[in-house]
């Protein structure tokens, strides 16, 4: 079985509907798993199989909020949050075209 260690920024949808389903309500610290990379650095990440796969999913900030705008883009059928570029929000003031 493969094992891949995969960055939120590279997630694919496959991906993330397998992390949607497996923590429809988010990781716990029980989920996390923690392990040193060839530069000794600590990664911390979630794990989700395939048939012939297992990825290592990075845990940070930003996956929380992918997994998030993903499930609610999942119910919504809007675009997600995710694809927004970052520092890109709107102030809620907006101008009427009319």
């Amino acid at each position: 079985m493969r094992r891949v260690i995969v960055d939120y920024k590279k997630l694919n949808k496959d991906i993330l509907n397998l992390l949607v389903e497996k923590f429809p309500d988010g990781y716990e610290d029980r989920d996390i798993i923690a392990f040193k990379n060839q530069h000794n650095e600590t990664i911390e990440a979630v794990e989700v199989r395939t048939e012939d796969t297992i990825y290592l999913v990075k845990i940070s900030k930003r996956l929380a909020d992918t997994m998030q705008s993903f499930d609610d883009d999942d119910d919504d059928d809007t675009t997600p949050d995710a694809d927004i570029p970052e520092g890109v929000e709107g102030d809620g003031d907006e101008d009427d075209m009319d």
